[in-house]
């Protein structure tokens, strides 16, 4: 008898077999944002380079897009990535965002490794809904510059201190600082204001 020409059709999985074609959601989907650094523009035409790159809502599909995305090390100064939560621009003006702030986490030019594990460790804990008043989280950055990269994580309610602090200090266990290393909260607002000598609003 002649071969068939199609496959046979696939067989389930037995009973306590995995199905690995099976996807695993997410609580939310979250879309990944670039901002390309080709295109250098003024303070008051930013956001205009930045795009849209894949909305993803399963665990399956965010490390399809991971490791076929160039990790933050290798990206060029002038890069920023953005994962937010799917219908929030990464933006102050956002309305999610402009009540907000960010905890800022700076590494130095030459902790690659680091810089690339912090994104990862970051991007799991959002889309894996690891923070406190998880709601709160409105996205995570990673800024690549010439002499210090930095890495923020974006949240809704700047005023809502206890959230804040809460949500500072479960960044600073998923990226494995010590309790002496201290990082810092801004609010969008008082970023807006561009005063060099602005403080932090809170500090964990």
């Amino acid at each position: 008898p002649s071969t068939p020409l199609h496959p046979p059709p696939s067989t389930p999985p037995r009973a306590g077999e995995p199905d690995f074609a099976e996807k695993h959601p997410l609580e939310t989907a979250w879309t990944l944002w670039f901002d390309n650094p080709a295109a250098k523009q003024k303070q008051s035409s930013w956001g205009q380079t930045l795009r849209a790159v894949y909305t993803f809502s399963t665990v399956e599909d965010f490390w399809a897009l991971y490791n076929n995305v160039i990790p933050p090390s290798r990206l060029s100064p002038g890069s920023d990535l953005h994962l937010f939560r799917e219908g929030i621009e990464p933006k102050w003006e956002d309305p999610s965002c402009e009540g907000g702030g960010k905890w800022g986490v700076a590494l130095p030019k030459g902790a690659a490794a680091a810089l690339d594990a912090h994104w990862l460790h970051a991007a799991l804990a959002c889309v894996g809904e690891q923070f406190p008043d998880g709601d709160e989280v409105c996205g995570v950055v990673v800024n690549v510059r010439p002499k210090q990269n930095r890495i923020a994580l974006w949240t809704r309610t700047a005023s809502n201190e206890a959230a804040q602090v809460a949500i500072g200090r479960q960044l600073k266990e998923t990226f494995g600082l010590p309790e002496s290393a201290k990082i810092g909260f801004l609010s969008h607002a008082d970023a807006k204001r561009g005063d060099r000598n602005m403080k932090d609003k809170y500090t964990v």
